[in-house]
């Protein structure tokens, strides 16, 4: 089994800036692939940025693209999502996720709030 438990999630102002992070724990060795998913009030959760472990190959929902960016730190077991520039339509619960060739794996979600 693996565990992912995420922080970072807050209120802010439009324009501001916050940085989640994902910790991940357990049978790690399986997941090849990390990335958040959001999940705005009466939305369907949605993709918006995953990092490869192994060759750390990002990739970003084209509504976050160039004001998001995912990195990873392997020897921490821990993957990062610094939100920049944010916007109240960037307002949701973001959950960590973890691929492994036969699971998917998640954390329990944090909000996020972007509002004045």
């Amino acid at each position: 089994q693996v565990q992912l438990v995420e922080s970072g999630g807050g209120l802010v102002q439009p324009g501001g800036s916050l940085r989640l992070s994902c910790a991940a724990s357990g049978s790690i060795f399986s997941i090849y692939r990390m990335g958040w998913y959001r999940q705005a009030p009466g939305k369907e959760r949605e993709f918006v940025a995953a990092i490869t472990k192994s060759s750390g190959n990002a990739y970003y929902a084209d509504s976050v693209k160039g004001r998001f960016s995912i990195s990873r730190d392997n020897a921490k077991n821990t993957v990062y999502l610094q939100m920049n520039s944010l916007k109240p339509e960037d307002t949701a619960v973001y959950s960590c996720n973890g691929r492994s060739t036969v699971n998917d794996y998640w954390g329990q979600g944090t909000q996020v709030t972007v509002s004045s």
